[in-house]
């Protein structure tokens, strides 16, 4: 069985998000042109205190432009796990992707 994302509670593993700036844009070149894949943000959560929350957002979003702090919700947000190893041990990276962020 392959586990494709996992959809979050986001009250209870998130709480109230805010919008905490822009993050990465992931680009690759098709045809020789530079082109946009992603785009990721900065989050702050009232419930994960301890590191920001990034989200990742498809191309057709589009570039979004908020405030520092203002509230945000995720639209149909899920958690994507990537494994990977260093040495002998093994770690997980959990990703979390959306369609969209708007204002809430």
């Amino acid at each position: 069985m392959e586990l494709k994302f996992v959809v979050p509670e986001m009250e209870q593993t998130f709480g109230t998000l805010e919008f905490a700036g822009e993050g990465k844009i992931e680009q690759r070149r098709i045809n020789g042109k530079p082109t946009i894949l992603s785009r990721s943000y900065n989050l702050y959560s009232d419930v994960q205190r301890a590191d920001d929350i990034f989200v990742i957002l498809p191309t057709e979003a589009g570039e979004k432009h908020f405030e520092v702090e203002d509230k945000v919700k995720l639209v149909n947000p899920r958690i994507t796990a990537e494994g990977y190893k260093i040495g002998t041990r093994g770690f997980t990276n959990y990703i979390l992707h959306a369609d969209d962020m708007v204002k809430a």
